[in-house]
């Protein structure tokens, strides 16, 4: 199969999954087992484009004109790549536990959640192999207007409050700031096509830089980026298979993808170092990462508290694009990977102790490691991921980010770094601390006692993936390092 053949079949297949989930509705067995075929040919066809391409950078071939400058397109580049492989193949393992947990926790309306879950990943996948911002742009917004029935699944007032909130801020941020940067940049420049190096160098000077970057940074707001971030614990009244959709397949992950985009193809990494147009930027994100993870130590509700994380980590990536260095970049892109095996474990566990136990309240799980050792193991290995030790995934980005900084002269920045990682310890440990070590309370089970397989193997394969990751880092950085025209 030639490569685009390939990006559009992986974009067709989640839409085929959908119309079967439809189709088969009543089919429980019929309907989840063909999605999951879908699931599996569809990175299928991912695995092909990487055979094909591997870390090249393929010309963008236009799938519809909507005038002159403007087309529907699609290319291949690492980058765009690396997120398709991470989209696609989560969801086959989001997918399984998905089924666990609508079915062990009794919820209604399956074939409608999966649906929606299924034109979620097409547009995954249509913002990954995107070769300029107007297509981007199209994909990004079908992905918030097919989230907004996941989050609001359950039909609770507090659901329906939240996914108000979640479409407000995101679809706000993308009409009002967004779209504006988009057409101010294709008046600046007559292209919105993602360049190696950039588009801006050369049309625009001065304050205008910044304040265009500001458009675009505030107005991706799927990158959770304070003060616009509230839509995120807004969402967590989502099922959770919903909440590993927001924070590791596809919502979040779209946001800080767009970010790197605009940073690396938009203005270019050299261009925002020579303007210092990111240099404000960099210290919000880095205020957002320590502000995150403090409000996340006051949460005692689980899902609220990785909420909190994850904005604090979506961060990390914005710091090493505002960065404005190649090793900032590469470790924002391998963060993106490594972040995503680690929350979508943690909250998988979440997930599976709230079918067994309906328990959501980290005060509540006193214990309960002793009934649970397999999901709370996964957990802690999760969160040791997310705090950055070896030999875990995510120590390798902040090393990168460390290095970046150093070499921009922002020690400073390394300080939060490391701060981050001492409030990551505070509030991720003690939920696993408690767990198996505080005695349990009268009532508390204290045998083994695992939610049903399909909600805790996937946790526990996706944990086993946070420490296969830290082994194949440098092969990361090497597949990523085109974006920026260097070796790493």
């Amino acid at each position: 199969m030639d490569t685009m053949t390939a990006i559009y079949v992986a974009m067709l297949l989640p839409l085929l999954a959908m119309a079967g989930n439809m189709a088969f509705s009543e089919l429980k067995n019929v309907r989840d087992t063909f999605t999951l075929l879908c699931a599996m040919a569809t990175f299928g066809c991912i695995l092909i484009v990487l055979s094909n391409v591997g870390n090249g950078i393929t010309e963008p071939v236009s799938a519809f004109t909507v005038f002159k400058g403007i087309d529907i397109a699609f290319n291949v580049e690492p980058l765009g790549l690396m997120f398709a492989l991470i989209g696609s193949g989560l969801w086959i393992l989001t997918h399984v536990y998905g089924v666990g947990y609508m079915r062990g926790n009794n919820e209604s309306h399956h074939a409608r959640f999966f649906a929606c879950f299924c034109i979620a990943i097409s547009s995954v996948i249509g913002i990954a192999f995107a070769s300029n911002m107007f297509t981007l742009f199209l994909f990004y917004e079908i992905l918030t207007v097919s989230t907004y029935p996941l989050v609001a699944h359950k039909g609770t007032p507090e659901s329906i409050r939240g996914a108000r909130t979640y479409l407000a801020i995101l679809i706000g941020t993308s009409i009002a700031l967004q779209l504006t940067a988009i057409i101010w940049t294709f008046v600046l420049t007559g292209t919105l096509d993602f360049t190696q190096g950039g588009i801006l160098e050369g049309h625009v000077t001065g304050w205008i830089v910044p304040v265009l970057l500001g458009l675009y940074a505030f107005g991706i707001g799927k990158a959770a980026l304070m003060p616009f971030h509230k839509w995120l614990p807004a969402a967590m009244v989502a099922p959770t298979p919903v909440s590993a959709l927001l924070h590791a397949v596809a919502v979040v992950k779209a946001g800080v993808f767009t970010m790197l985009k605009v940073g690396i193809y938009i203005f270019g990494i050299d261009f925002l170092a020579q303007t210092n147009a990111s240099e404000w930027l960099m210290w919000l994100a880095a205020y957002s990462i320590i502000a995150a993870s403090v409000v996340a130590m006051f949460q005692d509700n689980l899902k609220k508290r990785l909420a909190y994380s994850t904005i604090s980590q979506l961060s990390y990536i914005t710091l090493g694009m505002a960065l404005a260095t190649s090793m900032g970049a590469l470790g924002g892109g391998m963060h993106i990977a490594m972040h995503a095996m680690g929350k979508i474990t943690l909250f998988m566990c979440a997930g599976a102790i709230y079918v067994k136990y309906h328990k959501t309240e980290i005060s509540q799980m006193t214990g309960l490691g002793r009934a649970m050792p397999i999901t709370f193991g996964a957990f802690l290995i999760g969160s040791l991921s997310i705090i950055g030790l070896p030999p875990l995934g995510g120590s390798w980005p902040k090393f990168l980010l460390m290095t970046a900084s150093v070499d921009t002269g922002h020690l400073i920045i390394i300080g939060v770094l490391m701060l981050s990682s001492l409030l990551n310890v505070a509030y991720l440990l003690p939920v696993v601390g408690r767990a198996f070590f505080l005695p349990a309370p009268e009532g508390t089970p204290t045998k083994f006692a695992e939610a049903p397989l399909l909600c805790w193997l996937p946790p526990a394969i996706t944990a086993i993936g946070c420490i296969v990751l830290f082994f194949y880092a440098g092969s990361i950085q090497t597949f990523l390092a085109p974006i920026v025209s260097v070796s790493p």
